[in-house]
């Protein structure tokens, strides 16, 4: 009888409140679009468009759909100097989506290949991934 309540009020739960892959499940979207330099998230109903900064002459940014591999909330970038990498979201080995100081030449290509954005949109970002999840979370690098 105690199973039968307990089971009962996880489906009434889950009913109310919704599973949480279910309730997020393809929520969180990130296009980078390489010719434009700009990402735009799509975050359930919410939209925005920030402006980034992609590789510059001699550097590639990798193009495709990938899903996020970790996070951190501050890294330093032990290939370029010890750089700071504010609110990573890294993606495809190496290359993340971070915060950058040079907010400046941001809106054209400028960085070594990761895709750098405004530290407070990187912020808000790296919220939304953590919040649903790398397994609902789609990026996109497009020309």
């Amino acid at each position: 009888m105690k199973k039968f309540f307990l089971v009962a009020a996880a489906m009434l739960a889950t009913a109310l409140l919704g599973t949480p892959s279910a309730s997020y499940a393809a929520m969180l979207e990130a296009k980078i679009d390489v010719s434009s330099q700009t990402m735009t998230v799509r975050y359930g109903s919410e939209v925005y468009r920030w402006a980034v900064s992609t590789a510059r002459s001699g550097y590639f940014t990798p193009r495709g759909t990938y899903r996020p591999q970790r996070t951190a909330k501050m890294w330093y970038s032990r290939k370029y100097d010890m750089s700071p990498m504010p609110y990573s979201v890294f993606f495809h080995g190496g290359y993340a989506i971070h915060g950058t100081g040079a907010v400046r030449q941001l809106g054209r290509p400028a960085s070594h290949g990761c895709v750098r954005l405004h530290t407070a949109n990187a912020a808000a970002f790296y919220s939304m991934v953590r919040e649903v999840g790398f397994g609902n979370t789609r990026i996109v690098v497009a020309n």
